[in-house]
């Protein structure tokens, strides 16, 4: 298990490192690269607690591999949070805030659009299968 964390996670890391690699910011400048990281990260792990718990339930190390090595290495939410001081620090108190509240908000509706909608296309297929 220990194994399909870590590469998981180094598979997590290195996108995340690539995104913010390719979108750099500035300190006082807002932080795209890790709002989108942290809200489709969020996406995704509503995709996949719905399909551990429905689809894939015999899969022993899709969760671990997936949701805490490949999601948890590719979200971040202690840069997120190093981010909006630094902004902040900068003088940039609008640009902070905003991207505070469009994280926190971004990140919960995500992962309620990926459990709903993965939700309802199990429910649809399991319903078309009968």
């Amino acid at each position: 298990m220990l194994a399909a964390i870590s590469a998981g996670g180094l598979v997590g890391a290195l996108a995340r490192y690539g995104l913010a690699t390719a979108w750099p910011h500035r300190s006082d400048e807002f932080a795209w690269a890790t709002l989108v990281t942290n809200v489709s990260g969020c996406l995704l792990i509503g995709v996949l607690m719905v399909l551990v718990t429905e689809v894939f339930r015999d899969q022993r190390l899709l969760r671990p591999f997936l949701g805490v090595g490949v999601l948890g290495g590719f979200t971040t939410f202690s840069t997120y949070v190093v981010d909006v001081g630094h902004a902040a620090t900068a003088g940039a108190v609008g640009v902070a805030l905003a991207y505070f509240l469009a994280t926190v908000v971004g990140a919960l509706v995500a992962v309620w659009i990926g459990v709903s909608g993965t939700a309802w296309l199990v429910s649809r297929r399991r319903g078309a299968g009968r």
